[in-house]
């Protein structure tokens, strides 16, 4: 039996309703430096973990480095990294995607999902028709590796752990965070997710923070990630969502979630790199102590609107009336 990685989280995230502590999130966070070394660290560093979508950007790095990807734009480069909401700006630019490579939509193994973005709900509410593979939040991801594939000569499965993608994803991720992966599990895009320590991810986002220091051919690939998802915040998540509205409000910070309480930073500026997993997988304690810490570092406004969405977030009654406060522990 595996042992229990969050046996030594701690206390992180809080929320109050009136004069009572009415939810507590464990978890850990780490920050590394460009060398990889930790500069500070809450819980665990060694935890390993699943990131699940908060490492997009380095699942997509053997589509840049293997030159599949060579002359691909900036729009589905951000794509590839993100976890979108199914609006018509994702699926019309993954179905372009599909189409300029001879696929299309069955050609993907990511599985239907209904879009988030209420338009497009709407719309096929309306209409009367299911939601596809096209609205599944990866599908960006899963053109990057179909495009892979393809230049590979891999065959359609290109899920399956033992594949020709998934082991060049796999080497990519050793190389970056350093460690060898003690093993996967099955993300909800039926795609392995490849575990790390904490400690790892974090070097893993530190490394791509300082990419643009070097010239190797995987770096200059980090490079271009980190650019496009910081010129494209719209499409790495959407509207209303914390990766989004959060890089909008800060200067070339790069930031990513993934499900079940992971959330990864780069910070190209200062040659940082963040990660946090919060052990009961809350979502809303990820993105307060991400946002906390992005505040510590200095380059989130405390006031700014998308920070106030998230920490330090005044609880509102349905009428209005203040209720309660989340917010992260004292010392983070």
């Amino acid at each position: 039996m595996t042992p229990n990685p969050h046996a030594d989280a701690v206390p992180l995230v809080e929320i109050h309703r009136g004069p009572f502590l009415e939810s507590l999130h464990h978890g850990h966070a780490v920050i590394c430096d460009a060398s990889g070394a930790i500069t500070e660290a809450w819980g665990d560093p060694e935890a390993v973990i699943l990131p699940r979508s908060s490492i997009k950007m380095i699942q997509a790095l053997p589509l840049l480095t293997s030159g599949a990807g060579a002359e691909l734009d900036s729009r589905r480069l951000a794509l590839v990294c993100a976890s979108h909401q199914g609006a018509a700006i994702h699926t019309d630019l993954a179905n372009d995607w599909l189409a300029s490579m001879g696929l299309g939509e069955a050609d993907l193994r990511c599985g239907p999902q209904w879009p988030d973005d209420r338009d497009a709900q709407a719309e096929l509410i309306t209409s009367g028709e299911k939601p596809c593979q096209v609205h599944n939040n990866c599908s960006g991801k899963h053109c990057g590796f179909l495009m892979l594939n393809q230049h590979l000569g891999g065959d359609a499965e290109y899920v399956r752990p033992d594949h020709p993608v998934q082991r060049a994803v796999l080497a990519a991720y050793e190389e970056v965070t350093g460690e060898t992966s003690p093993g996967y599990g099955i993300d909800g895009c039926s795609a392995p997710n490849f575990a790390a320590s904490l400690k790892g991810v974090a070097r893993a986002m530190a490394w791509f923070a300082s990419a643009g220091q070097r010239s190797d051919t995987m770096s200059r690939a980090a490079t271009r990630l980190v650019a496009a998802m910081h010129q494209h915040p719209d499409l790495v998540a959407g509207e209303g969502r914390a990766c989004t509205e959060l890089m909008r409000a800060m200067d070339g910070v790069v930031i990513k979630t993934g499900a079940d309480g992971v959330f990864t930073a780069i910070l190209p500026q200062q040659g940082l790199g963040v990660a946090l997993k919060i052990a009961d997988g809350a979502t809303r304690a990820s993105e307060a102590m991400m946002a906390q810490l992005l505040i510590r570092l200095g380059v989130l406004a405390a006031d700014h609107p998308a920070a106030l969405r998230r920490v330090n977030h005044v609880i509102q009654s349905r009428r209005g009336i203040e209720a309660g406060l989340i917010k992260t522990v004292e010392g983070v």
